[in-house]
């Protein structure tokens, strides 16, 4: 059977915004997927939630959701802390796993997951949908190309304001911190756009006084053709932007991890002038959603039996580098990745 008359059936682990607002409505208009189950430790939550997106099972318990023998797969998107625990019980259980980032807390965590995704065989994989995007095949065409020469430098950052002492991002000891939350959007575009791991990383760390959690960081990858340099911010004005620079020109990504699926996006290529910040063409690309593009990548991924292009040995070099750049904030030396 196609994909399409065999969607896969969904279950999901809690009913975290992530979920409720963007991937379970695009996974519920997909046509690879269906959400057939959710389970919130309030079951009046799981409940509401059910009725509002067509969920035949509403569970007052994660552990129900695995139990459940209708479902083939199941999104992760519980605190940090709890990534790592809840895909590893998922997979024992049988159920491909599709977790929110980052995968883990650390490398070790991440390890482990391979050993059980290797031992039970099922699909594991870390959600950065942003990879999906249309304009991040367009990008990585490009640089394929020579179009830019080769690539020296990339400049990432995303920022926005959290001053919630009651959001768990805000949140110590549980994964909170803007690192985890959008710092690792650079740095996994960093690894994409270099298609190999940073040899190292250096660090500074703000730490917010009352919250606990790190506020502000700026990062610094090496990698072997050239460096990353990234900011992440929880606490400043929203923004997000990623520059590749060649050593032939240079490529803009102006909204390049979670464009609105309403909105185009463009990508904005220079460097032939020398006429500052006028970009010799932008190609603009037609809205998409890439929670939606995820979850049919996945489920046709389980369906057709073919590998995975972002198996979880890239989510370990992302922990890797992620541990490199919380020793180096600690050391104040550079951290090998």
């Amino acid at each position: 059977m196609t994909a399409a008359a065999d969607p896969v059936r969904w279950g999901v682990i809690g009913a975290a915004k992530i979920a409720t607002e963007h991937v379970i409505p695009a996974t519920q208009a997909s046509r690879s997927a269906r959400v057939v189950a959710i389970a919130s430790r309030d079951s009046a939550k799981a409940r509401g939630v059910a009725d509002a997106h067509g969920i035949a099972q509403a569970y007052g318990a994660y552990e129900d959701v695995l139990a459940d023998p209708n479902v083939e797969a199941v999104y992760v998107p519980l605190p940090n802390y709890l990534h790592a625990e809840w895909t590893e019980r998922a997979a024992e259980a049988g159920k491909h796993v599709l977790c929110e980032k980052p995968l883990a807390m650390d490398a070790a965590e991440t390890e482990r997951l391979i050993a059980v995704r290797d031992r039970t065989g099922v699909r594991i994989e870390e959600a950065f949908m942003f990879r999906l995007h249309p304009q991040w095949a367009r990008v990585r065409e490009i640089i394929a190309a020579g179009r830019i020469g080769d690539v020296r430098a990339v400049q990432g950052i995303f920022n926005y304001m959290n001053a919630d002492p009651d959001d768990i991002r805000n949140r110590p000891g549980i994964g909170g911190g803007g690192v985890y939350d959008v710092g690792s959007y650079p740095i996994t575009a960093a690894r994409l756009i270099f298609g190999a791991a940073p040899i190292r990383a250096t660090a500074s760390i703000e730490i917010d006084p009352v919250f606990e959690t790190d506020r502000l960081a700026s990062v610094l990858l090496e990698f072997a053709g050239g460096l990353a340099s990234i900011v992440c911010a929880t606490q400043t004005a929203r923004y997000q932007h990623v520059r590749i620079v060649g050593t032939g020109g240079l490529i803009d990504v102006e909204h390049p991890f979670t464009p609105p699926p309403t909105k185009s996006c463009r990508i904005a290529i220079g460097g032939r002038t020398q006429i500052a910040g006028i970009p010799d063409e932008v190609e603009t690309f037609a809205p998409v959603n890439q929670y939606g593009l995820q979850a049919e990548a996945f489920s046709q991924g389980i369906r057709n039996g073919e590998a995975s292009a972002f198996p979880l040995e890239d989510a370990l070099l992302n922990m890797r580098t992620l541990d490199a750049v919380f020793r180096s904030a600690q050391s104040g030396r550079w951290e090998d990745v």
